[in-house]
């Protein structure tokens, strides 16, 4: 079996899919960070194509940025500023060549993730 990663994003505020929510995939290595893609969701709150595909899997330690601040702006909730969410960094391991699922549980003032399947 070899390993890919996937995401979910929920806007619980609105009980909808995130839609249209930018997000950035990074590698980590030590204190260098590569950017390795950007890709946004779609009307399901998912993206088209595996974030990392098995082709480009590898273990090691990996960081989605998600740009809340922007969706939240296009969705139409009143800005403060500076925003309290405007892009939520989540670090991660991955260990062994299976199906990775970082899903974002996302509202204006909170958010959640865990590792879903």
């Amino acid at each position: 079996m070899t390993g890919y990663l996937t995401t979910h994003v929920l806007d619980t505020a609105k009980g909808t899919p995130a839609e249209g929510l930018l997000i950035d995939l990074y590698r980590i290595d030590g204190e260098a960070r590569t950017h390795l893609r950007s890709i946004k969701t779609n009307a399901d709150g998912r993206t088209d194509e595996q974030i990392l595909p098995a082709a480009e899997f590898a273990l090691g330690t990996y960081e989605l940025v998600f740009h809340t601040g922007a969706y939240l702006d296009a969705t139409g909730v009143p800005p403060e500023s500076p925003r309290f969410l405007d892009q939520i960094p989540i670090r991660f391991g991955m260990s062994e060549a299976s199906h990775y699922h970082v899903p974002l549980l996302l509202s204006p003032f909170g958010y959640s993730t865990y590792r879903g399947s």
